[in-house]
């Protein structure tokens, strides 16, 4: 089974300090032994609120508001890795895709890059890695499927990013019902069974892992917390197979 794992946003992140230079090192090292063991598949970083830009859609009309801003609905059904050359752009793709959702709401926030963290410098004119963030609603949440209609529409769509360099990747998230909030204070973990009604704490970065089932998952987010400090929340939400993704 293929798990995300989100941690959420904390202060440091919100104020845009750098990663301890420790910490970055620790979860390289966590990442890279998760990659060669197959169970790695992804993942990525997000900044602060400031970054990121919120459109909301209701009956028919968007709006968009951009950062910084305080967590409101935050439980998420989808994220899509968009690169392209501005945000002016990635907002002109979100608006298209949530309105063929209908009423809702999509974040996009840039990913943290190498260079952000100091690892290495920046190159000259990168492309902006952009992650689409479509927020969960009533039928994503009970399981159900996009009408006929939406589907089609989503799917020409996609085709039409993917064919111009846009869309780089989809995760396609399974109902919170299925999933464990994990919260840690002081490295102690209480845990929490879905479904979710919302999260009102920003999503500050995510990994894709490929593991047995959630008891493994939810093992191995002990070590992942620790490495974040250990006083933290995290969702651990099963994916929607591949074959299966509208």
């Amino acid at each position: 089974m293929r798990f995300m794992v989100m941690h959420k946003n904390d202060p440091h992140t919100e104020a845009g300090e750098r990663p301890p230079a420790a910490l970055i090192a620790e979860m390289g090292g966590f990442i890279m032994e998760h990659a060669q063991a197959g169970r790695f598949l992804g993942g990525e970083g997000l900044g602060a609120s400031r970054t990121r830009t919120r459109l909301t859609f209701r009956a028919g009309q968007c709006t968009v508001k951009h950062g910084p801003y305080p967590g409101n609905h935050e439980l998420p059904s989808a994220m899509l890795l968009l690169k392209v050359a501005s945000r002016e752009e990635a907002i002109g793709w979100a608006e298209r895709y949530g309105k063929i959702l209908g009423d809702g709401e999509v974040e996009l926030g840039p990913v943290t890059e190498p260079w952000d963290l100091g690892m290495m410098p920046r190159p000259d004119n990168p492309p902006l890695r952009i992650l689409m963030i479509e927020k969960a609603d009533a039928v994503s949440e009970a399981g159900q499927p996009r009408t006929p209609k939406q589907k089609a529409e989503l799917t020409r769509l996609k085709t039409e990013m993917t064919k111009a360099g846009v869309l780089a990747s989809v995760a396609q998230l399974q109902p919170s019902a299925n999933s464990k909030r994990l919260v840690f204070h002081g490295h102690a973990m209480r845990v929490l069974d879905g479904p979710f009604s919302e999260s009102k704490e920003l999503i500050g970065g995510f990994s894709i892992l490929r593991l047995s089932g959630m008891d493994e998952a939810v093992a191995l987010c002990q070590r992942y917390a620790a490495i974040l400090g250990g006083t933290l929340e995290i969702d651990v939400r099963p994916m929607v197979e591949l074959e299966d993704e509208a």
